[in-house]
């Protein structure tokens, strides 16, 4: 199965990462997606991908592509490319328990000479430290001898079509540098930014969590400087419209962090940082008061509502928007839910409207149930919560028109134009 190079690719994990790596792979290379969810891979070969990530036409010109949740159709393969969930848990510490999986799947079928690389994020020294001694005991082979592995962070934006995955640089690493140059090899023929080899798989991994770590810290700061000049009663985008006319000025703004990335990488390296006996400060300081941030919108909601002398037990809110960011159906990490949550602990009744989710997964998720289409004159306050271009077609009198007399518009994400909503972040 193997083409011209003895290349022949498995992808584990057909989500927001996994699918559209297998698809450029499979225009080049002889390539199998798999993934353990049968409706998954049947919605594929169907030509329809829910994440929205990958078109019926970039599925149809990927030739080389099949796609299966039969581990034994993984048995020609022979470079192996996992890109499963790492996420958290209910403790704020990662769980690798789908990248372990993967791991156990992949070395019952390895064989001397196949390479395994993980794109998965994950901790500092994870590969070599976690994943490569169940694909040695799976295998019975031993690593750098018989079998290699590499790491490559994913930099997946979902929603973002302007940076896909062959226009963003991607990072290759692997465990000898035979191997490192041959995985760099595999992905410079589909990344047609580049790539970039890093000197080991730990700088690799290290290289994927501060990315993201920096991201959050910088919308800590807007976050905090948010809550600040709102007790002072400062504007805060006045206050970043003015600072961005400085030429380094950085432009990050404040808001709900969610989504598989910000809000959960963060974790792997302080994770790491307090196995080596280092409490990391800044990091989780910023990851507190990110994560405080739903609370403090509701609280801001409620106040608002108190100040224009609606009464708040009974009310009822519409929350427009529930994904973790703007024009995509991505639920994960949502901090929406937060919000939804606070209100709720103030005897609120609360709908919430998401054109972009579907509604099953709202239900599987969180136990919402979304509704269809608010109806006018129906709430007594109104949280712009994502800023789909729905909700901003639909324009701040439309929103209102949704509400009673006296009816509270909160624009998160300052989709309207200033000064129409009755409180911004």
């Amino acid at each position: 199965m193997a083409n011209d190079d003895g290349i022949s690719i498995a992808v584990i994990g057909l989500g927001y990462v996994g699918l559209p790596l297998a698809v450029a792979f499979g225009e080049v290379f002889p390539t199998i997606g798999f993934d353990i969810s049968e409706d998954r891979v049947r919605e594929i070969q169907q030509g329809l991908d829910r994440t929205m990530e990958v078109s019926a036409h970039e599925l149809d010109r990927a030739t080389h592509l099949t796609v299966t949740s039969d581990p034994e159709k993984l048995e020609p393969c022979n470079f192996y490319v996992v890109t499963v969930p790492t996420p958290i848990d209910s403790c704020k510490q990662p769980d690798l328990t789908p990248l372990r999986k993967a791991s156990h799947l992949i070395g019952v079928l390895l064989r001397r000479g196949d390479i395994v690389v993980y794109e998965s994020t994950v901790y500092p020294g994870a590969t070599e430290e976690v994943c490569v001694p169940i694909l040695e005991e799976q295998s019975g082979l031993k690593f750098n001898e018989d079998f290699f592995a590499g790491y490559s962070p994913e930099r997946i934006n979902p929603g973002d079509k302007s940076h896909r995955l062959p226009d963003i640089v991607k990072v290759t690493s692997g465990s000898t540098p035979e191997t490192a140059q041959k995985i760099d090899m595999v992905y410079r023929r589909v990344i047609t930014a580049g790539t970039h080899k890093a000197e080991s798989i730990k700088v690799a991994e290290a290289a994927k969590v501060i990315e993201n770590t920096q991201r959050d810290l910088n919308i800590a700061l807007m976050n905090e400087l948010a809550i600040i000049f709102n007790k002072l009663e400062i504007n805060t985008k006045s206050v970043l419209k003015a600072a961005g006319t400085k030429w380094n000025f950085l432009p990050f703004y404040p808001g709900l962090v969610g989504g598989h990335c910000i809000g959960v990488d963060p974790y792997y390296l302080t994770h790491k940082a307090e196995t080596i006996g280092h409490h990391p400060e800044i990091i989780l300081a910023g990851r507190r008061l990110n994560d405080g941030m739903g609370t403090y919108v509701a609280s801001q909601f409620i106040k608002g509502m108190l100040k224009k002398d609606i009464r708040v037990h009974g009310s009822r809110i519409l929350v427009m928007g529930l994904t973790f960011k703007e024009n995509c159906p991505d639920l994960r990490n949502s901090r929406v839910i937060d919000v939804i949550s606070e209100f709720k602990d103030y005897g609120v009744a609360v709908d919430v409207h998401d054109p972009w989710v579907d509604p099953q997964e709202a239900k599987d998720e969180f136990g919402i149930a979304l509704i269809t289409e608010p109806k006018e004159r129906s709430y007594d306050g109104v949280l712009v919560a994502v800023a789909h271009d729905q909700f901003r077609d639909r324009g701040v009198e439309r929103v209102r028109a949704l509400g009673r007399e006296k009816c509270l518009v909160f624009d998160l994400k300052h989709i309207f134009p200033e000064g129409t909503a009755d409180l911004t972040l």
